[in-house]
């Protein structure tokens, strides 16, 4: 029989003792894709049709770049949550477990570093 501490229970810990930290900060980093990408929609409409040069100098307003660079940030850390959470579930050997939650994490590190390279690439009209 397995007793939990009541403490335990009030603070959410689970048996890998992250509790709901997962769980929010997947729902958090949801909320904010839902924001981040109306805001590329947004942009995207009020671009559409526009010259070369016009899409340059609206990229390369900071108002734009860093909701740009937010959207990356929170939209990779959303990925990474996710795919740790179906590898969790589904991989059941310990070994491929971790071989596949660190290549997740190294795949997260370099979407994001790629993505916000872009972005500043942009924004800096490079």
């Amino acid at each position: 029989m397995i007793q939990r501490n009541p403490l335990a229970k009030v603070r959410g810990l689970g048996s890998a003792k992250q509790g709901t930290e997962h769980f929010w900060k997947q729902r958090l980093t949801a909320v904010a894709n839902i924001l981040l990408v109306c805001f590329l929609i947004g942009l995207i409409v009020k671009l559409a049709g526009a010259d070369h040069a016009m899409v340059r100098r609206t990229l390369s307003k900071p108002q734009i770049a860093i909701p740009l660079l937010l959207l990356v940030l929170s939209g990779v850390i959303h990925m990474r949550l996710g795919m740790q959470t179906i590898i969790e579930d589904y991989v059941h050997s310990e070994g491929r477990k971790v071989a596949a939650l660190m290549l997740n994490s190294f795949f997260a590190m370099l979407v994001g570093i790629t993505c916000v390279f872009a972005v500043l690439k942009l924004s800096f009209g490079a």
